[in-house]
């Protein structure tokens, strides 16, 4: 039944015309009367169904119901819940695959507020709550989903670069960036590896203006299409929740510093202030705004194919001649053969030196954030293509750290802290278990619901060696996925009939099956939710140089960690490439980071990161 259906049966069913109706029925009335019956008698067998799974489910059944769904914002978000509609075309098999997988487990609720806002749950760290978000409520869907940490330590940790300008009594410093050029995850990518370097420096970060982003634009006009990483991420409560963590907008940081005189031209000397004056630049035209940002603010020319970027272990002059030590040493001792650290990971624990001579992975030059950079007031890290200056990277094969706990915490603070919001968790969880209720109705000796999933890129990837056809895409992975199994198959193929050969041999679903899970979400999220939902397969196999595959299998890699999954003691999860051959079970084995870095998410990121939490609970992190 549509809103508009039911909208007008129930505002009849409770007008004076329609109590009219039933005393003296015309022609005319008795025919309105007969269609109203068929839409109750439709409501309440719908009711009937999604009691059942609502029984199945453990979540209350009252607070199911596809009609009652409105257009949700999260106040602090404000984008997150907006008007959507289907992406891709249904095959006729699927329709029914479409009122089984998503009338099941349809979560709605009816908003407090006359605007239709949802509730606002307050974000906490450790675990993840559902009730405010549309459930589920049993606690086991709701906790699959989680692989992060409340780690009261890492709470406490402040880089020595800001105790020690505290010491001296600096002034602030900041740290600015501009978002990457390309897809989401290239540009999700570069930031968390900004944020990562503002964190480890101490450095207040400043949060780009709202802005479009590359394929996040779907709609626009019917939703929101301008976007800051607030909208993903929630950044809001990083620095309640640490010590050393402050973050600001540009608005406030415009005010504070440029409008105050404090931002100078760089080759001139004289004060400079922002276009206009503006300080809000949310949803403008941003190129002015970066060209005078790199005009006022020291701007680091580094790549990260060519340079690793060192922090010494603090701010002492020494600590930063032990790096240049170190790299001379390495280089002595002639190039090294990077395929030996292949299944044999260097301890995290492990001196500096060695360390350094696997995470450089064949650079000759270190980036060291030495006495100059640790003095500049402010450093802004540009994207422009022109220059070839451009973050697509890991943070973790760029950033390297003479002290191996404020290495490994950077990789917890990512994982635990730069992640997708508890809404996103939230509807992804409730996919995921419906496709294990599917997946246990459907398929022999399944109690558990495992379930497969592919992930297909076929749209405007610039890697056209991945694009094969769909009878070569199920010969090179039928060994990994048993016949008959339930398949997810995330994907930007819009015509479903490419698929058709894997509808042959397993149960397949798509995203768009269970959008009356997540009606009303901005579907600019779309991806994400594919991205949470894939990565609680069993089994994926993914594109290879996708970074949308990537962020998948680092997730499944931060899943395999905390539940000691077979192999994990190596960081090898079980995933799988259709092509190049020569990658297909790159997954299966620890391999060290390795040129091109963005092609692939690698094991450092998750292997043995929380070594030695409990000697940072008792010792002085700076």
């Amino acid at each position: 039944m549509s809103d508009i259906q039911s909208t007008t049966m129930s505002r009849n069913n409770n007008s004076p015309r329609r109590k009219r109706l039933a005393n003296r029925p015309t022609n005319y009335e008795v025919t309105f009367m007969v269609i109203v019956s068929v839409f109750a008698m439709m409501s309440v067998t719908l009711n009937l169904l999604l009691h059942d799974s609502a029984i199945n489910t453990g979540d209350n059944p009252s607070k199911y119901h596809p009609i009652l769904n409105r257009n949700r914002m999260n106040n602090s978000k404000k984008m997150v819940m907006q008007s959507s509609e289907s992406h891709h075309e249904l095959l006729p098999n699927q329709h029914t695959a479409v009122q089984e997988a998503s009338m099941n487990l349809v979560r709605v609720e009816t908003s407090n507020s006359s605007q239709g806002l949802m509730k606002e749950q307050e974000h906490r760290l450790g675990g993840l709550k559902c009730e405010s978000y549309g459930g589920p409520n049993k606690k086991i869907f709701v906790n699959e989903m989680v692989y992060w940490s409340d780690i009261p330590s890492d709470s406490k940790f402040v880089s020595p670069f800001k105790t020690n300008n505290n010491a001296k009594g600096g002034a602030k410093q900041y740290m600015t960036f501009e978002p990457d050029g390309g897809g989401w995850n290239n540009i999700r990518m570069a930031m968390e590896t900004v944020v990562a370097m503002a964190f480890a420096t101490g450095r207040t970060l400043v949060m780009p203006p709202a802005q479009g982003m590359y394929l996040l634009r779907k709609d626009r006009g019917k939703q929101n299409t301008d976007f800051s990483f607030a909208d993903f991420f929630h950044l809001e409560t990083l620095s309640k929740e640490h010590d050393g963590i402050d973050i600001i907008s540009t608005e406030e940081f415009l005010k504070r510093e440029a409008l105050t005189g404090n931002l100078r031209n760089k080759t001139t000397g004289e004060v400079a202030f922002p276009p206009g004056n503006r300080t809000n630049w949310d949803g403008q035209d941003l190129k002015p705004f970066k060209e005078y940002m790199r005009s006022v603010i020291y701007t680091p020319l580094w790549s990260p194919g060519s340079c690793l970027v060192a922090f010494p272990a603090s701010g002492e002059p020494q600590d930063v001649e032990h790096l240049h030590q170190m790299l001379y040493t390495i280089h002595s001792e002639g190039r090294m053969k990077h395929k030996s650290f292949e299944n044999n990971p260097t301890p995290v624990d492990a001196a500096p030196i060695d360390r350094m001579r696997e995470a450089l992975a064949g650079r000759r030059e270190l980036c060291i954030y030495d006495e100059e950079m640790q003095n500049a007031p402010v450093i802004h890290f540009m994207c422009y293509h022109k220059m070839r200056v451009r973050l697509l990277t890991h943070f973790y094969s760029f950033l390297f750290f003479e002290d191996w706990r404020h290495q490994l915490w950077v990789h917890r603070f990512v994982r635990d802290h730069l992640r997708y919001l508890d809404e996103l968790q939230c509807a992804a969880a409730r996919v995921v278990a419906e496709l294990r209720r599917i997946a246990t109705k459907h398929v022999k000796n399944n109690p558990e619901g495992h379930f497969d999933a592919f992930h297909i890129r076929r749209g405007d990837f610039q890697f056209k060696e991945t694009r094969l056809e769909a009878d070569d895409l199920y010969a090179r992975s039928k060994q990994y996925v048993p016949e008959g199994s339930v398949l997810y198959i995330a994907t930007d193929e819009r015509k479903k009939n490419f698929f058709k050969i894997f509808e042959q041999h397993y149960k397949v679903y798509y995203l768009d099956n269970f959008k009356l899970l997540f009606r009303g979400l901005n579907t600019n999220y779309y991806g994400m939710l594919d991205q949470l939902i894939a990565s609680k397969s069993r089994t994926f196999v993914g594109t290879f140089h996708s970074t949308f595959t990537g962020y998948i299998n680092r997730m499944r890699g931060y899943h395999s960690m905390q539940k000691k999954l077979p192999g994990h003691e190596l960081g090898i999860i079980q995933s799988y490439y259709f092509n190049p051959d020569h990658q297909i079970e790159a997954m299966r084995k620890y391999r060290p980071i390795q040129r091109p870095f963005f092609s692939r998410e690698f094991p450092v990121a998750w292997r043995d990161i929380d070594k030695g939490i409990e000697t940072n609970a008792t010792a002085s992190w700076s």
